[in-house]
């Protein structure tokens, strides 16, 4: 592709718009594609690489000019993260401001600048994980994610679907660890394939697939997926119950729940019930108290595990939004604590890194008396896959190629009768 003065103009737009980081920068390029609908695909291609590809590296593309705008940013970008030659950028750019990029110190940087985290995401991580393990982590952050199907099991087999993809010409293998995923080498356009449009195929990483099967939702089970958001999660719990008995989807959000529904209808699942709800203290849920054999959490979170699709995020959250999502996560794990039947099974998730998102939530609940943790090691060992984190799930990108994950299992007590 052929770079143009009015290409660079346009991601310069693009990513002026992004850098006020007030709403995802996913959306924003949408609305941005939306008013610019005559570019081409390789156009739209190049300005989403290099709006993502600055924020991926954008503290230390900061150091590297000498001024940091969106311009700048971009044309640091193509030098050092590109390898463009200056004799190219010499039409777009000052032969100073490209001297000043290639001549500029990059020995030594403070850690935040290298593993382009927070300050204060590092503070917080430093109690449990070395600097050259935090500088691994953000390293593996800042590289795209691989693109990660699971084939629903209620309508195909991984094998099968797996060995036609690669009779069609895809790069494609086996996830790590999920027994239902295949991973793709490039991005290819996997919606318009005809297995994605019969539901055979979904949209999900290798690790958030692993929570439908630690939750171990079986047939005929009264379930529920209490944060459900767009389904990807209840459509795997839906395929291991073989659409059998009751799955309940709570969300708060009703666009969440509208996305579920296409899918939904994709899958072939007919035990799934989305339902809207106004908050965990919703009489919907109320009503379910003490009925349910097992219940997925998977929390509204900062996110920060899934960096790698959504760098700002790393801009857009902050120890004061990260205190307000923990006091949220533990209300709405006491609560969905409450639809258990004794011996019943939780599972806590986030996408986040942070201890307070995490271990804290889970240590928190337990201090509250009545569940017990149930090591998620022996359950992935049962289960024959070859991963272990410890009594609790914790995957990084820069270990297991997944989105950053955590888990954990927990399991009511059963009553106890006590002699009259």
């Amino acid at each position: 592709m052929e770079l143009t003065p009015p290409l660079l103009q346009l991601a310069t737009q693009a990513l002026d718009l992004v850098l006020d980081f007030k709403r995802p920068a996913d959306a924003v390029l949408s609305a941005f594609f939306r008013e610019h609908k005559k570019l081409g695909s390789h156009d739209r291609a190049f300005v989403a690489e290099a709006v993502f590809g600055v924020l991926r590296r954008y503290r230390y593309l900061s150091v590297v000019v000498p001024a940091a705008n969106p311009r700048t940013l971009i044309v640091a970008w193509l030098i050092k993260v590109r390898g463009m030659s200056g004799a190219t950028l010499e039409q777009f750019a000052k032969p100073e401001l490209i001297a000043h990029i290639r001549n500029a110190k990059t020995d030594d940087l403070p850690l935040a600048t290298a593993a382009e985290l927070p300050e204060w995401v590092i503070e917080k991580l430093q109690p449990s994980m070395s600097d050259a393990d935090i500088l691994a982590l953000g390293r593996a952050l800042q590289l795209p994610a691989p693109l990660d199907v699971r084939v629903n099991s209620f309508k195909a087999d991984r094998d099968s679907v797996l060995a036609r993809l690669q009779a069609e010409g895809f790069v494609a293998e086996p996830t790590p660890y999920s027994p239902w995923g295949i991973r793709f080498k490039e991005h290819p356009a996997i919606n318009r394939h005809p297995l994605f449009v019969d539901g055979s195929l979904e949209v999900q990483d290798d690790g958030s697939q692993l929570l439908a099967l630690l939750l171990g939702a079986r047939r005929g089970e009264m379930v529920c997926d209490f944060c459900a958001g767009a389904g990807g999660k209840t459509l795997a719990i839906g395929a291991m119950m073989a659409s059998s008995g009751r799955l309940y989807a709570f969300d708060v959000a009703e666009k969440r729940l509208a996305n579920l529904k296409p899918r939904l209808a994709r899958s072939g699942l007919s035990n799934v019930m989305p339902q809207l709800i106004a908050s965990e203290n919703d009489t919907r849920v109320k009503r379910l108290a003490g009925k349910l054999d097992r219940v997925l959490v998977d929390a509204p979170c900062s996110g920060l595990g899934t960096l790698r699709r959504n760098p700002d995020l790393k801009f857009r959250q902050s120890p004061e939004s990260v205190a307000e999502l923990t006091q949220k996560q533990a209300a709405i794990l006491r609560a969905a604590a409450r639809l258990l039947k004794p011996g019943g099974r939780l599972v806590y998730a986030t996408c986040s890194l942070l201890p307070d998102e995490n271990e804290a939530i889970v240590e928190g609940l337990l201090a509250e008396g009545g569940f017990s943790l149930e090591p998620v090691n022996a359950l992935l060992a049962q289960n024959k896959i070859d991963l272990d984190t410890g009594v609790m799930l914790k995957l990084s990108p820069a270990v297991h190629g997944t989105d950053g994950f955590f888990a954990a299992v927990l399991i009511k007590a059963a009553m106890v009768k006590t002699a009259v």
